[in-house]
């Protein structure tokens, strides 16, 4: 059964892996700059480098829709790049699950597919998608909405180690990106850790550097570009996390669900 998700970066990965290693043909679309941070654990960098590996599952770049379906089914994820995913129109997946995760809808319909699930804020069941996961970390984390919307984005990251605003790293400025440290590193608060233009990225805390854009990456003022988590276990940085997982789950419940709704009708 055929799987297309829209965007490729950690959160979009995390689900990715789930409905993969069930079983299910998967390609994932994205933009042709993608502007994942967490990128030691996510498919985009194969927009660049042509594949990708995140625990063991590989993903390759695909040129065309039939391509991406030749790599589906043959055990690899595809990547395309396809900002307005255009494959689910010509390949007729069974699902489509939006985790571009804009905080709104950014044109998904409920009629792309026989199941349509909407990531995070902006999508509502029955409207627009079939179902919602929940993304907000908390008592709901994963959990398949049918009859409300997701919880609307607060502006605020969720509590890390005893932090939350404070573990983001934003571009001081507008330009383009050039890090100063790389994903692992152990940093300390202070730290330049980027830089635009003349313009440092400074750390707010000290611990390991969990995300950091790619260099020549294009940044607006204010841009997410990184990510430091204060529990400093490096190796959280090469695996997919809880929330990512927890959603994954949702997203598997949800197809499944609909699957079984479609086989006995």
């Amino acid at each position: 059964m055929l799987i297309v998700i829209k965007g490729a970066g950690d959160l979009a990965t995390g689900i990715a892996c789930r409905l993969f290693r069930s079983g299910f043909d998967v390609i994932m679309t994205e933009t042709a700059q993608p502007t994942t941070v967490r990128c030691t654990v996510a498919f985009s960098p194969a927009v660049y480098v042509g594949k990708a590996e995140v625990e063991g599952i590989h993903a390759v770049l695909a040129k065309t829709p039939d391509e991406a379906l030749t790599i589906a089914q043959s055990r690899a994820i595809a990547i395309l790049i396809d900002p307005l995913a255009h494959v689910i129109s010509q390949l007729h997946p069974f699902a489509v699950v939006d985790s571009i995760l804009a905080k709104h809808n950014l044109g998904t319909s409920i009629t792309d597919a026989p199941c349509v699930v909407g990531v995070g804020p902006g999508f509502t069941p029955g409207k627009d998608c079939h179902a919602a996961v929940e993304t907000q970390r908390g008592h709901d984390l994963g959990r398949v909405l049918l009859d409300r919307s997701p919880t609307a984005n607060t502006g605020i990251p969720g509590d890390i180690g005893g932090y939350t605003t404070e573990r983001l790293l934003r571009a001081p400025a507008a330009g383009t990106f050039v890090p100063l440290a790389q994903i692992g590193d152990h940093v300390e608060k202070g730290q330049a850790v980027g830089r635009i233009g003349d313009s440092l990225m400074l750390a707010q805390i000290t611990g390991v550097l969990r995300g950091l854009l790619p260099e020549g990456t294009p940044v607006h003022e204010g841009m997410k570009s990184g990510d430091i988590d204060p529990r400093c276990r490096k190796e959280h940085c090469y695996s997919i996390s809880d929330k990512a997982r927890a959603v994954g789950g949702g997203v598997l419940e949800a197809i499944l669900s609909m699957h079984a709704s479609h086989a006995a009708i």
